[in-house]
């Protein structure tokens, strides 16, 4: 497994990055078969340390796991204590996806844009144009998934929803976390 660990504006010293390789080998190891690739980024904000940590599998899947803690190490090893949850919750899944899927899950490029955002003063203003203004256009990957890997991987990544292209289908699906605590999934193709 590949292991990369940064660190945004601070220091990121030989004990701590083989500490950091050691402990995610261990604990990743134990819960997925071929882990690919890991990438543990250290932040700081204010007197805390952030640790954001994610795991890519062999079979496309992705754990993601995130903590804050007034010391370096206790920040990496709580971002590491939600993975280990994470993977432990959803072994005997991943390992039967897995089976089912003799090759990794494909993927299609997307773009991604990032747009900005309104304060509280410009939303009492009305807006000179309908046309948001673009921060950021990246590129991104929609994934071809199970309505279950779909939901799976949204709740592996943390994230609120999850864009993918429906296996059954090849229509783009969204699945996302309702506020009631259920998952919602939006099919437009099927209506």
């Amino acid at each position: 497994m590949r292991i990369q660990v940064n660190g945004k504006q601070i220091d990121v010293g030989d004990a701590l990055r083989t500490h950091v390789e050691d402990r995610l080998t261990e604990v990743v190891g134990k819960y997925a078969e071929r882990p690919v690739e890991a990438v543990v980024t250290f932040s700081k904000d204010r007197h805390e340390f952030i640790c954001d940590a994610s795991v890519h599998l062999s079979t496309g899947m992705s754990a993601q796991a995130k903590s804050a803690a007034n010391e370096v190490y206790d920040s990496f090893e709580g971002a590491l204590d939600r993975m280990e949850k994470q993977l432990r919750r959803y072994k005997r899944r991943l390992k039967d996806h897995h089976r089912s899927r003799p090759d990794p899950i494909e993927a299609m490029n997307a773009a991604a844009y990032v747009l900005a955002g309104t304060s509280h003063e410009e939303e009492s203003q009305e807006p000179e144009s309908l046309q948001p203004i673009i921060i950021a256009e990246t590129k991104t990957q929609v994934q071809s998934l199970s309505v279950g890997e779909a939901v799976m991987q949204m709740e592996l990544a943390g994230a609120p929803m999850l864009v993918f292209r429906n296996e059954s289908s090849g229509n783009v699906n969204v699945v996302y976390q309702r506020d009631d605590g259920n998952i919602g999934w939006i099919d437009p193709n099927n209506s």
